[in-house]
């Protein structure tokens, strides 16, 4: 497993180990000693989620608030997304700065984002599969959903109208008056 930092402290890029050959290819999509050994980190993964949707689909940019923050290790099994982490830990360094990258069937890239980020993503191919690690279970009452298209963040989506759910839709959480609890 290559492990590639970002500009964002903390954020990390996976790529796994893959064995192709003519039937096709076997990796290991996650084993807890390696991610261990290559990342440094001791996490307890608690719960899988995985979500399909078609292109243009956004969702996000979500968080959950403490005692119930999560940290995730996402990746796409199908298809491709843009994958975009925001840094809302008040003492960092890049406190209000995005990474953003392509999550695809063919790159098998990993992304772990740990507690302290708000999380989203956009979907490039009809179809596409999002699989996830959550350090933490889902607790609706903790999940908050920051708008998408704050002007305050800037966020480049290559998207202007994508498809929401009614909370991205509806959600009044922008930058300016986001009290971060990380």
């Amino acid at each position: 497993m290559l492990v590639q930092e970002t500009h964002i402290e903390d954020l990390l890029v996976l790529k796994p180990t893959v064995f192709e050959d003519s039937r096709g290819y076997f990796m290991e999509s996650y084993n807890s000693k390696l991610f261990k050994k290559a990342t440094g980190l001791n996490v307890n993964f608690v719960q899988d989620n995985e979500s399909k949707s078609n292109k243009g689909v956004l969702r996000g940019m979500h968080f959950q608030k403490p005692p119930h923050e999560q940290g995730k290790l996402v990746r796409v099994t199908r298809g491709a997304v843009l994958d975009v982490a925001l840094d809302i830990r008040k003492e960092s360094n890049t406190f209000g700065q995005y990474y953003a990258l392509v999550l695809s069937e063919e790159n098998k890239t990993q992304f772990y984002i740990p507690p302290g980020f708000a999380h989203g993503f956009v979907v490039l191919e009809d179809n596409s599969i999002f699989s996830y690690k959550c350090t933490a279970y889902y607790n609706s009452e903790s999940e908050v959903s920051l708008r998408w298209n704050d002007p305050d963040i800037n966020i480049e989506w290559g998207i202007k109208d994508p498809t929401l759910s009614d909370k991205d839709k509806n959600s009044s959480v922008i930058w300016s008056n986001l009290n971060s609890p990380f």
